[in-house]
């Protein structure tokens, strides 16, 4: 059974605004009292937060769906909603969150951090907080937001100093056995370890971390193997560390050829070529394996390797390489910029910026009208609310849509889009259409909006044609 994941797709919806109500306050003797509908209360986000007590995304991969919870409604009597609870699930440290076409949204190092992936809905308000000098009794209320829902990818970068890499069974799981406490799989076969381990190496005054990557092998960078799931461990340490077999059983293979095929890989996988590298010779404890270490060991200095001959089952040699990774560790540690208070930075909105833009679309023949607050104001709008509508009519103008859909080259009866091509709300412009409360009818009525109904239409229609073939009958003398 999988016990290990550090890959997951993750699919978050935040939860949605409750409504605004539409309530007018009755009591004895006063049937009128005005409007005290509450507002809807607001979604819960979905967050992200880093515990270092978790160590893999298995628990996301069984249950990949995770919703907030809603904003509750508004009622009458100016009672608001309840706000919707957030919901916050942990991630390990070093976990990457990716959108589907692969950007990076957040790097999420350090305990603590966190990243709402998902944006809870804002609650509808009511009709008392609608009201005003000119609008006394709003009979309608504003909608709740839908919660914000997509699918993100997490990925593990798991997060340390030291990282070893090597072939299948080079010794790499023994060496972090007898490093620190971690206890590994080890067996003598290729591919024993499927997953990174980690261990905490204490060497004086210096601590750190020392990763066990799965082995590699050529063409590990193009998906062979393992190395391509797990080449991303390395990514954050200060040091890799080239476990050679000196033992090796191969014919084919010899320490150096080794090394040579892994710089590749990790060439190939590209953003380590920086980083210091040291190279042990394990296995030193068998004859042969000194016998090899001691033929190969000026070329690879030559090369200007560090080299530690160590046996970890005779540990031998183990104290120097432990304190030779510790003060590269702390070398890096202390050429790190210091980290710095976050900053708020105060972005204010430019002059000439309306918050919206109003473009021609040639393959739908409409005027498109894009901005955050048209596009928000219309989630919000009871479409079968005629005041509501005219609600929204009299923003839109007030922010300047309307003239700028006349300065686009629109005329009456085009087609004008508020939204996206996926979710859009389309309807027919009418430039005439005058904006302000004074002429509003009844509650949730609005006589800008007024049509004639089809079956009235059709008996003024019908006596129309009546009267007329009355008059010209009357108008005929045969005689």
């Amino acid at each position: 059974m999988t016990t290990f994941v550090d890959r997951v797709e993750l699919h978050v919806a935040a939860g949605n605004g409750g409504h605004g109500c539409a309530s007018v306050h009755r009591e004895k003797f006063k049937p009128l009292g005005g409007p005290d509908g509450g507002n809807g209360g607001r979604g819960g986000d979905v967050i992200l937060v880093v515990d270092q007590s978790v160590t893999t995304l298995l628990e996301y991969h069984h249950s990949p769906h995770r919703k907030a919870t809603n904003g509750q409604p508004g009622a009458g009597d100016n009672r608001s909603g309840k706000d919707g609870q957030d919901l916050v699930l942990t991630v390990p440290d070093g976990t990457v969150v990716l959108d589907k076409q692969g950007n990076v949204l957040a790097d999420l190092v350090g305990q603590g951090t966190t990243f709402v992936a998902g944006q809870g809905g804002r609650g509808g308000l009511g009709n008392a907080a609608l009201s005003s000098a000119r609008r006394k009794a709003p009979g309608f209320a504003l909608l709740g937001e839908p919660g914000e829902a997509r699918d993100i990818v997490l990925e593990l970068k798991t997060v340390a100093d030291v990282a070893l890499v090597g072939y299948p069974s080079a010794g790499k799981s023994s060496l972090i056995s007898v490093l620190s406490a971690a206890k590994p799989k080890i067996a003598d076969y290729p591919f024993t370890t499927l997953v990174p381990n980690l261990g905490v190496v204490t060497a004086g005054s210096t601590v750190y971390t020392i990763a066990d990557v799965p082995g590699l092998i050529p063409g590990a960078s193009q998906g062979r193997g393992l190395g391509l799931e797990f080449l991303r461990h390395v990514e954050r340490c200060s040091v890799l560390v080239h476990v050679l077999d000196t033992a090796t059983l191969e014919s084919d293979r010899d320490p150096v050829s080794d090394l040579d095929v892994i710089e590749e890989e990790l060439k190939q996988y590209g953003g380590l070529d920086e980083r210091p590298r040291i190279v042990v010779l394990n296995k030193i404890d068998i004859p042969d394996g000194q016998d090899l270490a001691d033929m190969i060991r000026p070329d690879l200095e030559e090369r200007g390797y560090r080299v530690f001959e160590v046996s970890a089952v005779a540990r031998t040699g183990l104290k120097e390489l432990s304190f030779a990774l510790a003060g590269i560790v702390a070398e890096a540690r202390a050429a790190k910029p210091k980290e710095e208070a976050t900053r708020i930075v105060i972005r204010p909105k430019a002059v000439d910026d309306a918050g919206f833009t109003v473009t021609y679309d040639d393959a739908e023949e409409v005027y498109r009208v894009r901005g955050e607050k048209p596009e928000r104001w219309v989630r919000q709008t009871d479409f079968n609310n005629d005041e509501a509508v005219g609600y929204l009519a009299d923003r839109l103008n007030r922010l300047g849509v309307e003239d700028a859909l006349m300065k686009a080259g629109a005329r009456a009866g085009d087609g004008v889009a508020i939204g996206s091509e996926e979710n859009a709300v389309v309807f027919d412009w009418e430039p005439s259409m005058m904006a302000g409360a004074e002429m509003l009818g009844r509650r949730g009525e609005d006589h800008r909006l007024e049509a004639p109904r089809p079956a009235a239409q059709r008996r003024r229609d019908r006596d129309a044609e009546r009267d007329e073939a009355q008059r010209e009958f009357d108008e005929f003398d045969p005689f």
